[in-house]
């Protein structure tokens, strides 16, 4: 495996090169997503915290004497809402990422992810994919290059990883596979058997490596072909052996379908494109968990949370109200990761 894959401490080292090259950088989306990829650690948090305050200061300041001079700010609209809602609150008052488990579940208030724009979680699909398009936001994008982190041959395929602008997870990345053919979110069996493939020969060196899929309505916020990558050890709620799924004895309150094969999970993929039924899939070391459910904007999304990706459906619940982490029980999980089953099986 090429440089920096071939090692867990390697690939850290790199992933944190690159956001300290970023803070350094003048810049609104930089900023941001340094700040929010530097609060998944207190420790990460502190140590970026010197450059990031200076730089704050900076762009405030500039976004100040434009406002009052009446010009025109060359930055993504989205990211100066960004802004201006952490300048509400201030700087000094960002609050670090925390994570507990509740009974099965992993549950994490994650304060500055609450920032982000939630228009997603209202918009409802028709069907499970739309073309590639190239006006839209696509990783093609000029603007896109300074977030990504490597670019190269991963497996005999010409891959980009992202980082995540607003992570959730350990070593959080959005991977995209042969970005300049331009395909959109939608699986293709050569795609879904490289990242079987790949997470199976990664296990090795990046001990809870995985990689998460969200189709076309079901919270995929990118119309271009990726994959998020990420590590956790522990392993996300939903491969715990307790399960049937996994051969245990319970229940799982979401559809959830696992699966050792290549060809089986794509089977069911398949038959669910046929259906037009939107779904999510996390992959993790030889088995892919595939989790059909009802479309975006069809149940009420909860006002802790931005929508149900495949990290909710896996068993991760992210909350931006501190009050409502430390309130999240585990019947709570259960019912609403149970309004998103469907009404019948495959």
């Amino acid at each position: 495996m090429n440089f920096p894959f071939s090692s867990i401490d390697e690939f850290r080292d790199e992933f944190n090169k690159g956001l300290h090259d970023l803070a350094t950088e003048q810049g609104l989306g930089p900023f941001i997503l340094v700040c929010a990829n530097a609060t998944v650690q207190d420790s990460m948090f502190e140590e970026f915290k010197p450059s990031l305050e200076k730089q704050y200061q900076e762009l405030y300041e500039h976004y100040r004497k434009a406002f009052i001079a009446g010009c025109d700010i060359d930055v993504v609209d989205e990211d100066l809402l960004v802004f201006l809602k952490l300048h509400a609150i201030g700087f000094e008052a960002i609050r670090h990422n925390e994570v507990r488990n509740e009974g099965d579940w992993k549950i994490q208030f994650n304060h500055i992810r609450s920032f982000r724009p939630r228009r997603i979680t209202r918009f409802i699909h028709e069907g499970i994919s739309e073309p590639y398009d190239e006006d839209g936001f696509n990783f093609n994008k000029k603007f896109m290059a300074r977030e990504c982190f490597w670019s190269g041959e991963l497996m005999g395929r010409e891959v980009d990883l992202f980082y995540n602008k607003y992570p959730f997870v350990d070593l959080h990345g959005l991977l995209v596979i042969d970005k300049q053919s331009c395909k959109p979110q939608l699986l293709r069996r050569k795609d879904h058997v490289y990242v079987f493939n790949l997470a199976l020969a990664l296990e090795d060196e990046f001990p809870g490596v995985g990689f998460g899929y969200n189709s076309y309505g079901a919270y995929a916020s990118v119309n271009h072909l990726h994959f998020q990558m990420f590590v956790d050890p522990d392993g996300l709620p939903v491969t715990d052996n307790c399960w049937m799924h996994n051969g245990g004895d319970k229940d799982y309150p979401a559809d959830c379908y696992a699966f050792e094969s290549i060809k089986s999970s794509w089977d069911l993929i398949r038959q669910l494109h046929n259906d037009q039924q939107p779904y999510n899939i996390l992959y993790v070391s030889g088995r892919v968990f595939i989790f059909p459910r009802k479309a975006q904007g069809m149940v009420e999304v909860p006002g802790w949370s931005s929508g149900f990706t495949w990290y909710e459906l896996s068993g991760g619940m992210i909350s931006f109200n501190y009050d409502d982490y430390q309130g999240l029980t585990s019947s709570k999980v259960k019912k609403y990761l149970s309004l998103l089953k469907l009404d019948k099986g495959y």
